[in-house]
């Protein structure tokens, strides 16, 4: 039998990572709200256009915002100190304004934020927690702290706050299913590995570009819909960069350069930033995902395949767009609208999927009797 329908909202939808996670266990979005075309044309193109507002979130009326069950997204987190009896006009505050206007006004069951890892330590996140307290969501009762979505079956160390707001009672945060070492505890699988997720795809990708193709979304015609090999895309390093790669181990990094091939910012900088020109490996998670992941210089993102004794066996890139896409856990014919850079953006920014569908899995059975 088929589980009913949980309708919810998705704002600051981004590309949909976090939706594709909850229509996995049979939520249904009736309402998203992102204001990047290209993004907003993703996610029209992968759970259609009928319920998506391109835009800004602060234009869309009380008229417009459906009933749902469950609210989900990430505002920003800046500005929202000056909620309720403060200066709701300070321009800093209005995206988290505009996420509560939706919970007061679609008044769903349970809402779900997400932001960065550093949001618990900031002075918002307190006021949030004020707000649940004694002010305009004093209806909701809040449950908080940092997941890591490798401990979610994601192929990536990812860490984010999560916050749950419900008010059919309390709702703890989801146990972890996988651990770094389980150990003796039956309940908990190993962390799967950047292996299980882009192991097997070509290693020399035959095109620097996307698809030279476009599609009408939202009144727009935006480059797309690309899924698949159309995103598995190279670029064309210089000889000195490819020289920097073919030295870089699994783990390693801008440390294993010799002299001769650091740049002089690095020869000055001893310690610290040591993801720089790393390397992936196969048998671990991966870093976390950045919207620059095809930058080695940003991060620790060259393809892991590499031999010690045999250079002939060695991938000397950094990972594609469809790589990292399948690290964040969308499926691999998720559909991509935009240029290059948009849809690194897009995959950069997202929720991994895979940690919005254990979010969604486990405050289903809460919304069952309610």
């Amino acid at each position: 039998m088929d589980k009913p329908a949980i309708r919810m909202i998705d704002l600051f939808a981004g590309c949909g990572g976090m939706t594709a996670g909850f229509v996995r266990e049979g939520f249904s979005p009736v309402l998203a709200v992102e204001w990047n075309l290209f993004a907003a044309a993703t996610y029209a193109a992968n759970f259609g256009p009928d319920h998506v507002i391109a835009g800004d979130i602060a234009r869309v009326g009380e008229a417009l915002i459906p009933e749902a069950d469950v609210i989900i997204g990430g505002p920003p987190c800046q500005g929202f100190s000056n909620l309720g009896s403060r200066d709701i006009e300070d321009p800093r505050n209005k995206l988290w304004k505009e996420y509560v206007r939706f919970i007061t006004h679609a008044r769903p069951k349970i809402f779900i934020i997400e932001n960065v890892d550093r949001f618990m330590k900031s002075s918002e996140f307190l006021l949030l927690q004020e707000e649940a307290d004694h002010g305009l969501l004093k209806e909701y009762e809040l449950t908080f702290d940092v997941l890591n979505a490798a401990d979610y079956g994601v192929a990536q160390r990812r860490k984010r706050t999560i916050v749950i707001g419900s008010r059919i009672g309390k709702i703890p945060l989801p146990r972890q299913t996988h651990a770094k070492d389980p150990g003796l505890d039956p309940d908990l699988k190993a962390w799967r590995t950047t292996a299980h997720r882009i192991k097997g795809l070509p290693e020399k990708p035959n095109t620097t570009e996307l698809p030279d193709s476009y599609v009408e979304l939202l009144g727009h015609l935006v480059p797309g819909s690309f899924k698949g090999l159309d995103i598995h895309i190279r670029r064309n390093p210089t000889e000195m960069s490819l020289r920097r790669y073919d030295c870089i181990p699994p783990g390693g990094g801008r440390f294993n350069l010799p002299d001769e091939l650091l740049s002089p910012c690095w020869r000055k900088k001893k310690t610290g930033t040591t993801d720089v020109m790393g390397r992936m490996r196969w048998d671990t998670p991966s870093v976390t995902i950045r919207t620059e992941f095809f930058k080695p210089e940003k991060g620790q993102y060259l393809h892991p395949q590499w031999d010690a004794d045999d250079p002939s066996n060695r991938v000397n890139r950094p990972i594609t767009h469809l790589e990292a896409a399948l690290l964040q856990d969308f499926d691999y014919d998720f559909q991509w609208c935009g240029t290059k850079i948009e849809i690194a953006r897009q995959i950069g920014n997202a929720v991994p999927v895979g940690l919005a569908q254990a979010i969604a899995k486990h405050i289903r059975p809460y919304l069952a009797g309610h």
